[in-house]
């Protein structure tokens, strides 16, 4: 608190009390006061005034800056109002006492919303392992049809099994320390996970996968690296073009490995670039092909920033699409 901002705070006390100082001034000299008397009377008023002023604002000054270290040493600030020093006024500590009922208040209602974050996440994850086995059955029903029938259901199903695994990861991205093991993969290992995983997308839809240079190592959690690689094929398939093509390559710089994910799709607007990691964005594409969600990319980057992963989208509208991820090649605290 600066000097400055001590006077602004108390302007109107210090209007009135010299406007009651000048009104005992004329008063005194109405009935006949020295004026001698009258300014050493006035003098030491003010010189009383100045110092009951001063000690205050010293005293409220290294007041705030004693609760600011308290804050900056805290690590949970929350609980500010339950480490401070007793107040030495009566004002403050009730004041203090107000905003800790608040604190605590505020503190239930947190613990109220972890608690239903958490029941939500497992309500979606015992979902999601309830919902496979119907999918599975699913399965085995299309492999005793033919033909055309055959293809659109395995490939409806490939569908739903996607959009069930995205708001599976969806739910575990609220708290990802839970479910992350950090271990040195091949990036081969991944890749081919994710491949395999929308095998049937991928084929339906003829694209055709190219690797180079997939026998470097990295570290990541592999449920979450292949989740975030099969995103991107998924986005690839949907916005293919002509003889669609995914060309997947890395290549080592220093600690970390890029990886590069490039299709020849139909690419994105330029001006839709900067929101294309935004929750919900679908985009023109989007809404001109349909059943796009806004989620894919979303989830990309919030996992990726969990996995200490740079995750980098250029695009050219009418040329395709590249994505490119930097593993780190080292151990590092994530």
């Amino acid at each position: 608190m600066s000097l400055g901002e001590f006077l602004y705070d108390r302007l109107g006390r210090i209007v009135l009390w010299l406007a009651c100082l000048g009104a005992a001034g004329l008063f005194l000299a109405a009935t006949g006061t020295q004026p001698g008397v009258l300014a050493l009377l006035t003098a030491v008023l003010l010189l009383i005034f100045l110092a009951v002023q001063g000690t205050d604002y010293l005293r409220q000054r290294a007041r705030l800056r004693e609760l600011e270290r308290i804050l900056e040493g805290l690590e949970e600030k929350y609980l500010f109002t339950e480490c401070v020093p007793p107040a030495d006024t009566l004002y403050e500590r009730r004041l203090f006492d107000l905003m800790r009922r608040a604190g605590r208040a505020m503190t239930g209602a947190v613990s109220d919303a972890r608690a239903a974050q958490r029941d939500y996440r497992e309500t979606v994850e015992s979902w999601v392992h309830e919902i496979k086995a119907p999918i599975t059955a699913a399965r085995l029903v299309c492999r005793q049809l033919e033909g055309e029938a055959r293809r659109k259901l395995d490939f409806e199903l490939a569908q739903i099994e996607a959009h069930v695994e995205r708001a599976l990861f969806y739910a575990r991205a609220e708290s990802p320390e839970r479910d992350c093991v950090i271990r040195q993969f091949p990036l081969s290992e991944l890749v081919f996970q994710a491949v395999e995983n929308h095998r049937t997308l991928l084929r339906q839809s003829g694209v055709q996968i190219e690797t180079q240079g997939l026998e470097q190592t990295v570290y990541t959690d592999k449920q979450w690296a292949v989740f975030i690689l099969g995103q991107l094929f998924q986005n690839a398939a949907r916005y293919r073009g002509e003889a669609p093509a995914i060309a997947i390559s890395a290549e080592p710089l220093e600690d970390r490995v890029q990886l590069s994910v490039r299709d020849n799709g139909i690419g994105i607007p330029e001006h839709e670039l900067p929101r294309v990691f935004d929750r919900g964005f679908t985009g023109s594409n989007g809404r001109a092909r349909g059943g796009a969600t806004g989620m894919g990319l979303y989830l990309c980057k919030k996992l990726s920033g969990f996995l200490d992963l740079d995750i980098q989208l250029t695009s050219e509208e009418g040329a395709g699409t590249c994505v490119t991820l930097s593993f780190p090649a080292k151990l590092t605290k994530l």
